[in-house]
């Protein structure tokens, strides 16, 4: 059976919708500035830079009284969805719907609920604890919400697998409309985790970038050789996957065929790549070979690349195992460098990513690549985006605990 794309929605540190956030994917721009949110000095914190979102309100979606009851991953999550739906034609359809799903994926759900309310608990005691915390904070809270605003009854869940969540999320969907158990669903991924207790872990983990705070837009710089670590950002991706019969009958229109999910541990280490790149080498064949595609048909690989030395290097290593001698004529690119690393949304936004590019046929670029690195050879498209043509396009995404994840998507051909 084939599965199909009828509807995409981002929301993004470039951008508050798909359209702009591509436009300004494809003309170089970056999302990451200054933390707003907080002062990360009086946090002690090294890193003083985010791809936070600019002008977010969840209320051109949801209303206030509504608004205030969810964490913010998950308005962004219903805002992404509301786009995406909208176009798919589905958003108009009412009632109830068995043959609808939702997977809605998040690294760490409502944290930013959790961390509020514990500091509430330890200041002014447990009676003061907001009664809607536990809702709040669950993973599984967008997808709840989600299948309640569009009267979705089939299968809804949350993915977790850290930052390849999200591309988790759009695979799982895919295998449940192919085992005919719906015809459709609502997938993709949220996240809005930019707090002092996240950055100073990952920092003493030594995964971020602390040496941009005064040229933000320069920080995130993969496969470059002085790239020094990711930048964390917030933001969704929302896909509508939809079996093709489903979609025909309707008339919907078709943006893409998601052809294919690879998924992978590389059972190494909790945090580090294994350097052969195995996981990733094991993702990219089976995606390759779920969705019947042939080396030769792939014109694009929407990269990982977070910017840290490790991820990079062994990325590399696995699309050069992988494709052998082509990997070298594939453009390959990583989002990452202008809007940051959404976590457990990154591979969510990065599908809508490669869906704008089978529809335009342009690859977006890796800004800030400036200096090669021996250990990271590939065509990265630096500087500016390039036309490309049509074919099969991949988004890989990696994860802490050893996940390593592989979207296949094509054109459609009816």
């Amino acid at each position: 059976m084939r599965v199909v794309v009828t509807g995409i929605g981002a929301v993004s540190p470039v951008g508050l919708t798909t359209q702009e956030t591509w436009a300004n994917l494809i003309a170089g721009r970056s999302g990451i500035g200054r933390i707003e949110a907080f002062d990360p000095a009086e946090w002690q914190l090294k890193t003083h830079i985010a791809g936070e979102l600019k002008n977010f309100d969840p209320e051109t979606v949801l209303d206030r009284k509504e608004a205030k009851r969810l964490d913010r991953f998950s308005q962004i999550a219903i805002v992404a969805a509301d786009e995406a739906m909208r176009q798919s034609g589905l958003a108009s359809v009412g009632g109830l719907r068995p043959e609808l799903g939702v997977v809605i994926a998040s690294g760490v759900g409502g944290i930013i609920s959790l961390v509020d309310q514990a500091y509430s608990l330890k200041e002014k005691g447990a009676r003061r604890v907001d009664p809607f915390v536990v809702p709040k904070m669950m993973s599984n809270a967008a997808a709840g919400l989600i299948s309640m605003r569009f009267g979705a009854m089939g299968p809804s869940f949350a993915t977790v697998s850290a930052c390849a969540s999200g591309t988790d999320a759009l695979g799982t969907a895919l295998d449940m409309i192919r085992s005919g158990r719906v015809k459709a669903v609502i997938a993709g991924g949220s996240e809005a985790a930019v707090l002092p207790i996240c950055l100073a872990g990952f920092e003493q983990a030594h995964a971020l970038c602390t040496d941009s705070n005064d040229d933000p837009e320069r920080a995130s710089r993969p496969f470059d050789a002085t790239r020094s670590g990711f930048v964390l950002a917030e933001g969704a991706g929302i896909l509508v996957l939809e079996s093709e019969e489903s979609a025909r009958e309707r008339g919907a229109t078709i943006l893409a065929e998601l052809a294919g999910w690879g998924a992978a541990a590389d059972s190494y280490h909790i945090t580090a790549p294994e350097p052969s790149g195995r996981g990733g080498t094991q993702a990219i064949r089976v995606a390759l070979s779920n969705g019947t595609i042939d080396l030769g048909e792939v014109v694009y690989i929407n990269a990982h690349g977070t910017s840290t030395q490790l991820n990079d290097k062994v990325e590399t290593v696995a699309i050069k195992e992988v494709f052998g001698p082509r990997a070298y004529k594939i453009p390959v690119s990583s989002t990452k460098s202008m809007t940051g690393h959404l976590g457990g949304a990154a591979g969510a936004l990065e599908a809508v990513v490669c869906i704008k590019v089978i529809e335009t046929g342009i690859a977006p670029p890796t800004i800030n690549y400036q200096n090669s690195d021996p250990e990271c050879d590939l065509d990265y498209v630096p500087g500016s985006s390039r036309n490309i043509g049509r074919g099969a396009v991949l988004s890989n995404s990696f994860g802490f605990g050893g996940h390593s994840s592989c979207l296949a998507f094509k054109p459609y051909g009816g």
